[in-house]
Order: structure tokens, then sequence, then C-alpha cells
């Protein structure tokens, strides 16, 4: 796990889908923490990619839209075969803190792990309508229960993956299910 934290071997992947007003500020954040950064445009109809490329981020286009999931596959294939010893995702529209990285790179050095989760329901949390957070509690909850994973939130997109267990993810689910495939896959890896 030695330089799991380097940021020379740490690559950030960012799904988006239109989200031209809030890219250039996600990257600029995310590189001015040192990391190399890829976004995936997944058949954006706005401006994302140019200004993803312009905002010194490696860019990728899908030329249609195939879901979160997918383009966040391509991402993390992209950044091992550039060598990153660890990916983080990274969501495109903002919610995410850019220093929140140090901390689950750190997660994965002091765990000896594999992954590491971020939660909006650990510290500070976002301004989540009470509707949505019951339905994310009862989504956890049920994740919990079927993978045995203890977690908080099953529905964040910031997560940090050694290479080691980026080689155990196959995300095949489109739309939002990727995310629960993903911890089924963690699950089943036996990976810490």
């Amino acid at each position: 796990m030695t330089g799991v934290g380097s940021p020379q071997q740490v690559w950030v992947v960012i799904a988006a889908y239109n989200e031209a007003t809030a890219i250039a500020r996600v990257v600029a954040g995310v590189r001015g923490c040192g990391y190399p950064v890829v976004v995936v445009d997944d058949g954006s109809r706005d401006a994302t990619f140019d200004i993803a490329l312009a905002s010194g981020a490696v860019a990728i286009r899908h030329p249609i839209n195939l879901g979160q999931g997918a383009a966040l596959q391509t991402g993390i294939a992209y950044a091992l075969e550039r060598g990153a010893q660890t990916i983080v995702t990274f969501d495109a529209d903002g919610q995410h803190r850019a220093s929140d990285i140090a901390a689950l790179l750190a997660a994965l050095e002091r765990e000896r792990a594999d992954f590491a989760l971020g939660s909006r329901f650990h510290g500070r949390s976002l301004r989540i309508p009470s509707t949505r957070r019951l339905l994310l509690r009862a989504a956890t909850l049920f994740t919990q229960l079927t993978t045995g994973l203890r977690l908080t939130d099953t529905h964040n997109g910031l997560r940090a993956i050694t290479r080691r267990g980026a080689a155990v993810l196959r995300i095949r689910q489109n739309r939002m299910a990727h995310a629960s495939e993903i911890l089924s896959q963690i699950a089943a890896s036996g990976l810490r």
C-alpha cells in the first residue's frame, strides 16, 4: 500500500452528464489538490466535454448517454491503463469537497483496505430533504442486510479504490443501479 496517497499514483475519475455549469469548478478543486483528473462525458448535450478539457482534465467522450456506471467503468479503465495505484470516484455536480480525497486515501492506508467509501451522513451533512434522507437510510439498511457491509450511505459517489480493488470491479449496470452493483461486488470480492 505504500504510496497509495501519492498524487502521482492517484487518479480522480469524474463521470459527467450535462454538467457544464459545475465541471470547471470541480476539476479545478481536484487539480488544486495535485491529482490528475479524467472526466468521462457521458453523451452530454452541453459543453461539459470542452469545459472539462479546458479546465485541465483528460476528457473522454461517450457519443451517447450510457449511464453513470458505464462512464465510471470507462474512467477506471483509463486510470488503470495510466498506472494508477489508487482511483477516486468523484461526482461532477460539486457536492463533494476535493479536500475529502486525502481523508479517503488516509483511510485506505490506515485500514490497509482496498475500498474507502464516502458518506454524507458522517460529520457535516448536506441539506437533503427528509423524504430523500429516509429513502437513502432504507436503501442503506437493505444494503447492509444483503451484503454484510457496514455502511451509512449507499449511494455516495465519493470512493477511493486501490488498483487491486479496481481490478475486481466490472460495472455493468447503467443509470443509478451501478451504486448497488459496486457495493455487491465489493462484498463478493472478500477485499477489505
